[in-house]
């Protein structure tokens, strides 16, 4: 089949392009490379316009003054030469409602160039969306992203980009997507409880990790044990970051010479893989029930990780608690306490860290998650 992915965040496509082709088909990728991530993509599409000092000075006034963003302007236009070509796809998959990251008028005009030319279109949920963020919105989690919105207002700008999604021209075109769809496909747990008795719902289909890529790495008995948090400041906030820092101060002055603590802040994938692959712990997120894809790598390299490994997500894999992941709660106390139990006992980092890698090799082989995909796509 010829396949068409439309937008990456995480290296989710990618790794669902490379199991796509292992089982013989021909894909291609359109992305923005995410921002300072710098993801590979076939097609690329990304503004340059926020390279240059000066012009981010002058888009930023002009959105200020106008709502005018002119970013999003600039994909708009550079997408309207790229998808004319992108015709006669079996499948086309976009990785959000906003697969092209512009406004919603804009993204209607791209997308109606796409369901036009091409033939079943797919959506999947992730990242946030219009379903997902109503139901954060509306407590219907636990916690969720939202939590520190709720306790504090004053963060109202912080969260201005997440709650759009809730604004009228956002709910339309969450509904023009849907209306022009074949189905949708969660990604994992944050994004099937929402996505429950949706229309058009498919289910949730594991994250795909290139598992030929990234090998195992045991725990070695170094003098120190390495504890990477890897901050993307965009979305520290609503990843629980805070959390981290305050539980590493403490354990720091309790473990000075036992550990070594690498905080980084956004720094494109390749460096941070590598950073990944040096470290013992990685503190991932905080405000979540499943782990995203960052977390999924590193858990691929053997890596003991912080993450979201609610009980949502034991019961669907019937693991136990903490087995293959750490479950980080938004309590500095708790976290303290993970992370103290492991540097005191690293028989246990070793034991959690083998059992991660096998969880990936099966649950999110990227082979077997392609077929998964393919034969969803072939359903429906």
């Amino acid at each position: 089949m010829k396949i068409l992915l439309i937008g990456e965040y995480s290296n989710l496509h990618n790794s669902l392009k490379q199991g796509l082709q292992k089982n013989g088909h021909k894909v291609v990728l359109l992305g923005s490379g995410d921002g300072f991530k710098n993801f590979d993509a076939d097609i690329l599409i990304k503004s340059s316009l926020f390279e240059n000092r000066f012009l981010k000075i002058i888009a930023k006034i002009i959105d200020r003054l106008f709502g005018v963003n002119l970013n999003e302007v600039e994909i708009f236009i550079k997408s309207i030469f790229k998808i004319r070509k992108l015709k006669d796809f079996d499948i086309v998959q976009l990785i959000n409602e906003r697969a092209f990251n512009t406004s919603p008028s804009m993204e209607k005009i791209l997308l109606g160039q796409i369901f036009k030319n091409n033939n079943k279109i797919f959506l999947l949920a992730c990242g946030v969306d219009t379903v997902s963020i109503k139901y954060a919105y509306d407590k219907k989690f636990r916690y969720s992203i939202l939590n520190p919105y709720f306790e504090k207002k004053n963060l109202k700008k912080e969260f201005k980009h997440t709650l759009k999604y809730l604004n009228s021209n956002y709910l339309e075109l969450s509904k023009y997507v849907r209306s022009h769809i074949h189905g949708i496909i969660s990604s994992d747990m944050d994004y099937h409880i929402p996505y429950i008795g949706s229309e058009k719902y498919l289910g949730m289909i594991p994250n795909p990790v290139n598992i030929d890529k990234l090998n195992f790495i045991e725990i070695n008995d170094k003098n120190k044990i390495y504890i990477l948090h890897a901050i993307n400041s965009k979305n520290k906030i609503k990843k629980g970051n805070e959390f981290f820092k305050k539980s590493l101060s403490i354990i720091e002055k309790k473990y000075r010479d036992k550990i070594k603590i690498i905080q980084t802040i956004d720094i494109p994938y390749s460096k941070h893989i590598k950073n990944v692959m040096e470290c013992d712990i990685l503190l991932d997120q905080v405000f979540a029930y499943d782990q995203g894809y960052n977390a999924l790598e590193a858990m691929a390299l053997g890596k003991v990780v912080f993450t979201g490994a609610e009980k949502e997500w034991v019961e669907f894999y019937n693991l136990e608690e903490d087995k293959v992941a750490v479950n980080a709660l938004p309590n500095v106390t708790k976290i303290v306490d993970k992370l103290s139990w492991l540097i005191e006992n690293p028989l246990k980092l070793k034991e959690i860290s083998k059992n991660a890698r096998e969880f990936i090799e099966y649950q999110h082989n990227y082979k077997n998650i392609a077929k998964n995909y393919l034969t969803t796509w072939k359903k429906h």
